[in-house]
């Protein structure tokens, strides 16, 4: 009898490998502690050097747009620039064109530590590669960037 109960129970539950979000949540933070290895030398976590990545490209842009853009909440945002100001590489201002906004600019040592990261997160991104296989690893890159989309969010807020 308590065979039969098990297998009731097992056919309530889901089974945690068909969860989306628990698959990219895992695999995120095994890749994650991966580059987090490579890049240890530099002193900078793969959360960080995104970071850093992104202030770099986008010039000076507001937390919030920072945040949109790394698709963080503002909370996580501010937890994550508080070492990377507190080191030196970043710096928050108030916006002139909208007081209420802060702007974040990476500082001459942020620009010096990202240079410095570069060659460790291209071994990172090569090991990834190699062990992934390279045409995969675009076509899984391809993915997430629509997974990490608008677009994706338009369509996964109407499917019912």
């Amino acid at each position: 009898m308590r065979h039969r109960y098990q297998q009731k129970e097992k056919a309530g539950k889901v089974d945690a490998s068909q969860c989306s979000c628990t698959s990219l949540r895992k695999a995120s933070r095994r890749v994650s502690q991966l580059y987090d290895a490579i890049l240890a030398p530099c002193g900078l976590r793969t959360t960080q050097r995104a970071i850093l990545n992104h202030i770099s490209r986008a010039g000076t842009p507001s937390v919030g747009e920072l945040a949109v853009d790394l698709v963080m909440d503002r909370g996580a945002l501010a937890h994550n620039l508080k070492p990377l100001e507190r080191d030196g590489y970043v710096r928050q201002e108030v916006d002139p064109r909208d007081r209420r906004n802060r702007v974040v600019s990476l500082t001459a040592e942020g620009r010096a530590k990202l240079r410095e990261s570069e060659l460790l997160w291209a071994r990172a991104q090569k090991k990834f590669d190699k062990a992934y296989g390279s045409a995969a690893a675009a076509t899984l890159r391809e993915a997430l960037s629509l997974i990490a989309s608008d677009k994706f969010i338009a369509s996964f807020e109407g499917a019912v």
